[in-house]
């Protein structure tokens, strides 16, 4: 995740840019800032998703496949 200051700093940038306050310096910030965070919350969302398991009502495991051979490569 995002260290506090930077995401506190993303959402000030984000704000005064739908205000149309905003300068080109901090556009560029804002840019850097938006890549770090989505960058982050990709990684985070692929291990959630890799260390998922899908169970049917009769209790077998039905996790796709693709899902299955992502654990296998990390591994």
């Amino acid at each position: 995740m995002l260290e506090k200051e930077n995401l506190a700093r993303l959402n000030v940038l984000a704000k005064k840019k739908k205000m149309n306050a905003i300068t080109k310096s901090e556009l560029d910030e804002l840019q850097k800032l938006r890549g770090k965070y989505l960058k982050n919350f990709r990684a985070s969302f692929k291990k959630q998703i890799e260390n998922t398991t899908v169970i049917d009502p009769e209790g077998n495991d039905v996790t796709p496949q693709k899902v299955v051979d992502t654990k296998n490569n990390n591994n």
